[in-house]
């Protein structure tokens, strides 16, 4: 068996992402491939990143790399070095974790080549210390009037710990539809209204951000009224519930995210 499959992390915003490792294992591979449905990268160019590669990329759909993968990208794996590109760094989310591990079973040799996540930008651009964040959430379209309340008991059991949480907003590449700053925080003061143990309320602290790595991210921290009322621009959007602030990292909140009001 002389194949392999990597797979490549694009970084955040577009094909400028990839790193320089990440772009060698594509040149040296036989076949390239690409999914997009994961995430979405605001200022991707898939012809860019062919003509910094030089050779054609195959976009896979969710199908290719699930219920078709074993007669085709793992098959192909065997006796080929095939790359497989994604968005962020591979494995944050654990979407394609089923598939390096059925390629390992099949004794085809895997490599894994890492790019930025916005996991792992988020406390830098903003400010926030990497290791006081807590579970992630992420917060789905509601169906009909179920309000999944995942999201609401997540930043309540960080926010006792003095824990920041990230909150993933859905995206459905599929319908373009992409959950903004404010119908996400509409959605969690709906489950405080429901709830009422005081979690997120209009006075709450919180930092949307949008499209970070890119030239125009938006980042703006402010009482849950106010981002309500930001304008966000275009997406993709997160949004960061804060646990409890070191004192650098309220000054960093003011100077990189416009923070206006003092944390209680």
């Amino acid at each position: 068996m002389k194949g392999r499959l990597s797979i490549v992390g694009l970084g955040l915003h577009d094909e400028q992402g990839i790193s320089l490792g990440g772009l060698a294992e594509a040149k040296d591979a036989d076949l390239v491939y690409l999914e997009l449905y994961t995430n979405l990268m605001p200022a991707f160019s898939k012809e860019s990143l062919e003509r910094l590669i030089g050779k054609k990329i195959i976009e896979l759909s969710r199908s290719d790399l699930e219920e078709d993968a074993v007669n085709g990208i793992l098959k192909l794996s065997l006796d080929q070095k095939v790359c497989l590109l994604v968005p962020g760094d591979p494995f944050v989310a654990t979407t394609h974790l089923s598939l390096r591990i059925a390629a390992e079973k099949a004794g085809i040799p895997t490599r894994v080549i890492h790019a930025a996540s916005i996991a792992s930008a988020i406390p830098g651009a903003i400010g926030l210390q990497s290791y006081k964040f807590g579970r992630s959430v992420s917060i789905p379209f509601p169906e009909g009037t179920i309000v999944p309340e995942t999201p609401y008991i997540v930043i309540k059991e960080n926010k006792a710990r003095g824990l920041h949480t990230l909150v993933f907003l859905d995206i459905d590449l599929e319908d373009s539809r992409f959950m903004s700053v404010s119908e996400a925080l509409s959605i969690l003061l709906q489950l405080e209204e429901r709830r009422r143990e005081m979690v997120v309320e209009e006075k709450t602290l919180a930092v949307g951000i949008a499209r970070l790595g890119s030239p125009d991210a938006e980042i703006y921290a402010g009482k849950i009224e106010d981002l309500l009322e930001h304008e966000f621009g275009a997406p993709p959007h997160v949004i960061i519930f804060l646990g409890d602030l070191h004192f650098l990292e309220t000054e960093a909140l003011k100077v990189f995210a416009h923070l206006g009001c003092s944390p209680s």
